[in-house]
């Protein structure tokens, strides 16, 4: 389906989601909490050329009651803002007009949870919430809103590098153009599905890019349609490839939410549950996607054996210099939080085949099992796939294949010479768990339980 036909139904979806939140008023709702503005279609035309910005602080004292935030606050005894410090400034994107990003208090809340930081959420719902087009026209004036604001946050003593700019789609651009205001000499932004629709050939000034920060990141999960395509960071993890998510439907007849924008909101998510979970979600080096599928980028050797992670370590965790620019990381995912998978390396020889063949490998748990099909040709005897499993390689129970090939035209019996499993990232032969000498007749299932497979550490 192009572009085009995706986007008329997502603008749909969003008069949908207006007209289903009646009654709800504009700003504060809280004497004491403030709350992030609504807009309606009408306010929407009437409000065009008003930017509005407003700013909202959470801080670990009040994570669940957000200030009004602006720079007279920092005169005044009551605010929780501290300039000893880190502060993540959240910025969200294009909205529809009767709906708020409810997003990014939980955003803010999961930062909390990790880090002591200001949280600075960055309300500019009046100026996002017009035609999309009409609505990039305003990001530089939201940036130039926020630079005035963290210049005066600067003039109080804080320092560039502390600042952590999070944007969301068009809100990933935003804070692209807020650190060319700065020079590149803020700390840190990172993209959530950078937009893609106008921006995918715009010049580097007028787009994220990895000059835009000391350490520019972005995850990507959306960027045939709603997301860009291309690397805009120093690193860019593309989860799954950086489009189809697992457990988001790519039907038309499946649900709005489920397949207009499920896929560009998972890189939201995902960031989220990388912050709140404890298991890692690292992505491996490699120059497409194909590649890294056909197992052909299965070390970090490139950032000296330490693979990237998405989340809040330094620089994602690379130590290695000079920082890469516009290095495209690889990984894949589970359908469900917290969306973590380990990474294994399945290889396969056989016998040489007369005819081609279809095997499909299975990685077994008591309670989980992941699986895919190799097709073997007449040229080739050995073969690598990456496969993703939820459990860890100590915890593989057993391996299976099967010769799927049914048709007549297919092989009747592969004869496989060895199947070796490892997890990424690949560090040395022992690793290996290999299986020899077996043979696969048509449709017949063979099983394989590993014993003793988890080492002391």
């Amino acid at each position: 389906m192009f572009w085009e036909e995706k986007t008329i139904l997502f603008t749909f979806f969003l008069v949908y989601i207006s007209s289903q939140v009646p009654g709800l008023c504009e700003g504060q709702q809280d004497d004491q909490c403030a709350e992030l503005n609504i807009s309606r279609w009408r306010q929407s035309r009437q409000q065009r050329n008003k930017l509005q910005v407003q700013y909202l602080l959470l801080t670990q004292k009040n994570q669940d009651c957000a200030q009004r935030f602006n720079q007279a606050s920092l005169t005044q005894q009551s605010s929780l803002f501290s300039i000893s410090r880190p502060t993540k400034v959240i910025i969200h994107g294009y909205r529809a007009p009767g709906t708020k990003p409810s997003w990014v208090i939980e955003l803010a809340q999961a930062l909390l949870r990790a880090q002591d930081v200001n949280v600075v959420v960055v309300d500019w719902v009046y100026g996002a919430s017009f035609a999309y087009n009409v609505v990039v026209e305003n990001y530089k004036e939201v940036a130039l809103e926020i630079s005035v604001l963290i210049n005066q946050l600067l003039n109080h003593g804080c320092k560039p590098e502390s600042f952590h700019l999070l944007g969301f789609s068009l809100g990933a651009h935003v804070a692209g153009f807020v650190g060319t205001l700065f020079e590149g000499k803020v700390g840190r932004i990172t993209g959530l599905d950078p937009a893609g629709p106008l921006f995918k050939r715009a010049d580097i000034y007028d787009r994220l890019d990895p000059s835009d920060a000391q350490f520019v990141e972005a995850i990507h999960t959306d960027s045939d349609y709603f997301g860009i395509s291309i690397p805009v960071g120093h690193v860019d993890f593309f989860l799954n490839g950086g489009k189809d998510q697992n457990g988001c439907s790519h039907s038309r007849f499946a649900s709005m939410y489920g397949y207009v924008i499920c896929d560009h909101m998972r890189a939201l998510h995902v960031y989220v549950n990388a912050l709140n979970s404890s298991c890692t979600l690292i992505g491996f080096p490699c120059s497409t996607y194909d590649d890294f599928l056909k197992g052909n980028c299965a070390d970090c050797e490139l950032f000296q054996g330490r693979c990237p992670v998405i989340g809040l370590s330094k620089n994602s965790g690379i130590t290695s210099s000079p920082l890469p620019k516009e290095q495209k990381l690889f990984l894949l995912t589970t359908s469900s939080p917290p969306f973590c998978a380990h990474h294994f390396l399945v290889k396969l020889e056989v016998s040489a085949l007369e005819k081609s063949a279809e095997v499909e490998v299975s990685l077994m748990t008591r309670s989980q099992r992941s699986e895919q099909r190799l097709r073997l040709q007449k040229t080739t005897t050995l073969y690598k796939m990456v496969l993703a499993h939820p459990a860890a390689m100590c915890e593989i129970e057993t391996i299976r294949l099967k010769n799927t090939g049914a048709r007549f035209y297919r092989q009747g019996e592969v004869h496989v010479k060895s199947v070796c499993i490892t997890e990424l990232p690949f560090r040395s032969p022992e690793q290996l768990l290999c299986v020899n000498n077996i043979n696969l007749r048509r449709g017949i299932l063979w099983s394989h339980d590993f014993v003793q497979v988890c080492w002391a550490s």
